[in-house]
C-alpha cells in the first residue's frame, strides 16, 4: 500500500509527515511526501528546501511540483486561493496515479474544519455545505484522507516542539487580501472573545449534524435516481418528471445536484437561484420549456422528462 503526504513546510503537515513516518512499519508499502511550489513568494523556494530536506533527513522520498499560480488566476479570474487549490490537488491526484499511491493524506485540521464552515455560512451555503470538508473521498483513482479533522493546532505545535522540529512560516498566512485569513485572524477571534468562547467547537459539531442530514438526503436521492434518472451518455441525462411532481423542493434540488456531480459537471457555475430555477422547472409540469444554464449546460422539457445535455 503506498501512501502520499502532502507536505506546505508549515506547522500542520509537518507535523502529519512526522507522525505518519513514526508509525510506518515494514512491509511492501511505500510512503512519499509531495510538495507544490506555487511560486507566489520570493521565499517559498526556501519552503521547496526545507521539505526536501527534512524528507531526507527521515528517509521519505519527497516528490516535488513547481507552478506560476498567479498567471493562471488571472487567466482563469478565480482568484489566488481557489486556483492555488484547483492546482493543488490536481498536483496530488497526477502524483498519486504516477507513484500508484491507494492514499493521499492532507493535514486539514479542526482549526481548518471550523473556518470552512463558518467561510460557507458567509458566502451561502446549504447543507452539505454546512458539513464541512469530507473526512475521506476519491481523488482520481486514490482516496483521499484527512485524518487531523479531529485535531487542534495548537495540539500539532506542542508535538512538533516536543520533537524539536521546526517548520517554515508562511508569511502569506497573514495577508488580509485573502478571505479565510481575515477569518482566522480577524472574525474567528472576535466570535471567541465576544460572543462564544467555544465557536470553533460549536461549529464542528454543526458540521457533524449537517454531515448526518445529509446522508439521509443522500439516501434517498440515491433512491430517486436509481428511479427516474437515465444517463445517456457523458454529456446527456434524461430525469422523469412524473415521479417529483409531489416530492419536496429541497429533495428535488439535491437529486439534480448528484446529477450534476456524476457528470462532473462545473458545480460552482449554478448559484443557488440557478437551482430553485431548474427545480421548480422539473416539479411546474410545463408540456415544454428550454433554459440554458452556467458551464454549457441546456436543459428541456418534452412530453414529460427534463433533458439535460452539456
Amino acid at each position: 500500500m503506498t501512501v502520499l503526504v502532502a507536505v506546505s513546510g508549515g506547522c500542520d503537515s509537518v507535523a502529519l509527515l512526522r507522525a505518519v513516518a513514526a508509525l510506518k512499519t515494514g512491509g511492501a508499502g511505500c510512503l512519499y511526501a509531495a510538495h507544490l511550489n506555487h511560486r507566489l513568494r520570493p521565499d517559498a523556494n526556501d519552503d521547496e528546501r526545507f521539505v526536501v530536506d527534512l524528507c531526507e533527513r527521515i528517509g521519505v522520498p519527497c516528490q516535488v511540483g513547481s507552478i506560476a499560480v498567479g498567471p493562471l488566476a488571472e487567466q482563469s479570474g478565480e482568484g489566488i486561493e481557489a486556483t492555488a487549490r484547483h492546482m493543488r490537488y490536481r498536483f496530488l491526484e497526477q502524483t498519486a496515479g504516477r507513484l500508484g499511491a491507494r492514499f493521499v493524506v492532507t493535514a486539514h485540521t479542526a482549526d481548518d474544519q471550523a473556518e470552512t464552515i463558518l467561510h460557507r455560512v458567509i458566502r451561502g451555503t446549504g447543507i452539505r455545505g454546512l458539513s464541512g470538508m469530507a473526512r475521506v473521498r476519491s481523488l482520481g483513482h486514490a482516496t483521499l484522507i484527512r485524518p487531523l479533522l479531529g485535531v487542534h493546532r495548537s495540539e500539532l505545535q506542542a508535538y512538533l516542539d516536543a520533537l524539536a522540529q521546526p517548520y517554515c512560516h508562511d508569511r502569506s498566512n497573514l495577508d488580509p487580501r485573502y478571505t479565510r485569513n481575515r477569518i482566522r485572524l480577524q472574525l474567528m477571534p472576535r466570535l471567541q472573545k465576544q460572543f462564544n468562547s467555544g465557536v470553533v467547537e460549536a461549529l464542528l459539531r454543526l458540521g457533524t449534524l449537517a454531515g448526518q442530514s445529509q446522508s439521509v438526503v443522500d439516501e434517498m436521492v440515491e433512491q430517486w435516481f436509481d428511479r427516474c434518472v437515465t444517463i445517456k451518455g457523458p454529456g446527456a441525462v434524461q430525469i422523469e418528471l412524473k415521479m417529483l411532481v409531489d416530492q419536496p423542493p429541497y429533495l428535488v434540488r439535491e437529486l439534480l445536484s448528484a446529477v450534476w456531480r456524476r457528470q462532473n459537471w462545473p458545480l460552482q457555475s449554478m448559484g443557488s437561484l440557478k437551482w430553485d430555477e431548474l427545480g421548480e422547472l422539473a416539479t411546474a409540469a410545463a408540456p415544454t420549456a428550454r433554459r440554458d444554464l452556467p458551464g454549457g449546460v441546456s436543459v428541456e422539457i418534452v412530453d414529460g422528462q427534463m433533458r439535460l445535455a452539456r
